[in-house]
């Protein structure tokens, strides 16, 4: 058995290939055991807007600190995808929760973050009647 490093999508991965002479009989592959470096488990709050990430790629940066209020279209996340950095905004307001570390490794569609929505931004909305929306 040989050994290889192998990456894919930026993902690195070891495998055990075993060599076989040229008239050797061909047989049906066999998986390897693959071992992933695994993301320290984050709870995520149960309601909020999920910020997903658009592409494949390397967090470079957490611009925010978890908890702190986020505005939508403010920067909190860098993304580097194919030698590039790429800023990641916010996709509502209010209070974010970060689920991924500097230096993790995402895919299209997963979660970087929650943001929920804040009790204080709805402060003195009214309906069309003129009656208040928050007690």
């Amino acid at each position: 058995m040989r050994k290889f490093n192998v990456n894919v999508n930026g993902q690195n991965y070891v495998v055990e290939l075993e060599e076989v002479s040229a008239d050797a009989a061909v047989q049906a592959p066999v998986a390897a055991a693959v071992s992933a470096p695994s993301a320290p488990a984050v709870k995520a709050p149960q309601g909020g807007v999920k910020l997903t990430s658009p592409m494949p790629g390397t967090v470079n940066d957490i611009k925010v600190k978890d908890g702190q209020s986020v505005k939508e279209g403010e920067a909190v996340i860098v993304l580097e995808a194919m030698k590039m950095e790429n800023d990641i905004a916010a996709n509502a307001s209010g209070r974010i929760t970060v689920l991924v570390q500097k230096g993790a490794t995402v895919n299209t569609g997963d979660v970087l973050a929650v943001i929920e929505y804040e009790a204080t931004m709805f402060y003195g909305l009214t309906s069309a009647a003129g009656k208040s929306l928050v007690d």
